[in-house]
């Protein structure tokens, strides 16, 4: 009797635990989250699409902040189906539909998609690399499938590039028609005539350039809508009388310039960040939010997230910005006051070739510092070392208590540049903070 009660029971388990085994093998598996994986493979991305801004030809600010917005829609489409909570962009963003998806059921390992999504996204966006740029993305798209070979069974990696290239492919398609398809190939078209009128651009001393991308404002914008809904107050009424607005913010610009302490003027160059080495105004904002992902120490899910959000903001800054600038076509501040208060005036820096208002600088300043507030806090304290490596300026690292206060010194650094008014910049930051939010409000990321 004994003996019965005690192997009764024991049957009952080992029955229980054969039904366990048997339900777990009929559950497909499971893909890791991107939550739990390393930044590392788009913090690598971003940083070399910065060094192809640098290198590649034609790179102006507009055309590389569309660069880095096409990139991070990629790298986030390439994880989203890793990120619990989080949805495709399709439908949210103009015009992106049937984003492909991953197989129901299929492991995936998400770097591995990341990793084939951005070396197809730099292939293509930066078409016209100099030589030996193109061995440097492949060699590193193979480093990074060397360094994570071990985490993932062959097939599931294989399976997880090919899903990423398949989304990248879908998304440049995509970009390819919103009007700014290599621009690097037109940023000085000899088609365009500046209007001319009293306060109306007009090229500026001392190379008289003609205008850089003066149809830019009239791409297909990102987010729908936002070019219209963040368009700002017109700039004040245009007039040499001394006693008016407008002359008394072109004479702000020149006291300023005339007056600068060595502080202002290492902020004017600090923030110069023209093409070429300096790396643009965009740029500058991916150099900040990767830093902030290295010191956050942050997931693949929250760099996907972050990339994304940055790389929308700073391209739909350009577009509205742009279309702000030649709609209303103001002149530059270095023409006013060498015509109306001192022929012989110069600025700190060199005036770019393109109308006054608002501020290119200072709108995707305000749209990088509001995405970066709501991602990782209104106080945050951070130091920036985007041109410690730079000599020819005072490139030491500079510490902000909030992104806002780098927005504000960003912005104000046209004004001890010598090539902005006041206005340009303060609405030019409200400009920016517009797009931003309107990146907040996107329904996918919530």
């Amino acid at each position: 009797m004994k003996k019965k009660s005690i192997l009764l029971p024991v049957l009952l388990l080992w029955l229980f635990l054969g039904m366990m085994v048997s339900c777990r093998k009929d559950q497909p598996e499971v893909s890791v989250s991107a939550d739990t994986q390393s930044a590392a493979v788009a913090i690598q991305w971003f940083e070399k699409l910065r060094e192809l801004t640098k290198v590649c030809p034609g790179f102006s600010p507009p055309v590389a902040s569309r660069a880095f917005g096409y990139s991070g829609v990629a790298l986030y489409e390439s994880v989203v189906g890793g990120m619990p909570g989080y949805r495709s962009l399709e439908g949210n963003l103009t015009v992106l539909r049937n984003v492909p998806k991953p197989e129901p059921g299929k492991l995936y390992y998400w770097p591995a998609s990341a990793n084939a999504a951005l070396s197809y996204m730099a292939q293509q966006l930066y078409a016209n690399m100099p030589p030996g740029q193109l061995d440097s993305i492949k060699a590193l798209e193979r480093r990074l499938q060397q360094d994570f070979s071990a985490d993932a069974d062959a097939e599931t990696m294989e399976r997880s590039a090919e899903f990423g290239r398949r989304v990248a492919e879908h998304v440049f398609d995509w970009s390819v028609g919103d009007g700014g398809h290599e621009g690097y190939k037109k940023n000085f078209p000899s088609s365009y005539i500046p209007p001319v009128a009293p306060g109306a651009w007009k090229p500026t001393a001392p190379n008289s350039q003609i205008a850089l991308q003066p149809y830019w404002g009239f791409n297909r914008e990102i987010i729908p809508g936002i070019i219209n809904f963040s368009q700002p107050v017109p700039p004040k009424t245009y007039s040499t009388d001394p006693n008016t607005a407008f002359y008394a913010q072109a004479l702000e610009v020149y006291a300023t310039v005339n007056n600068l302490t060595q502080e202002e003027r290492t902020i004017a160059f600090y923030w110069s960040d023209d093409p070429g080495d300096p790396g643009t105004p965009p740029g500058h904002s991916i150099s900040i939010a990767t830093q902030v992902l290295q010191m956050e120490k942050a997931s693949l899910a929250l760099a996907a997230e972050t990339y994304c959000k940055v790389g929308i903001a700073v391209s739909d800054a350009f577009v509205s910005c742009w279309r702000c600038k030649y709609h209303f076509n103001l002149l530059r501040p270095i023409t006013y006051i060498r015509e109306n208060i001192d022929v012989s005036w110069s600025t700190v820096l060199s005036t770019p070739p393109f109308p006054e208002y608002t501020s290119g600088h200072s709108v995707q300043s305000g749209a990088t510092a509001q995405v970066l507030s709501d991602l990782f806090g209104y106080n945050y304290h951070f130091t920036d070392r985007t041109h410690e490596h730079r000599t020819d300026i005072d490139g030491s690292p500079r510490s902000y208590d909030s992104f806002f206060d780098m927005a504000d010194e960003a912005a104000i650094s046209r004004l001890y540049g010598g090539i902005h008014y006041r206005d340009a910049i303060e609405i030019g930051v409200e400009q920016g903070i517009k797009i931003g939010q309107a990146v907040r409000d996107i329904s996918a990321f919530k």
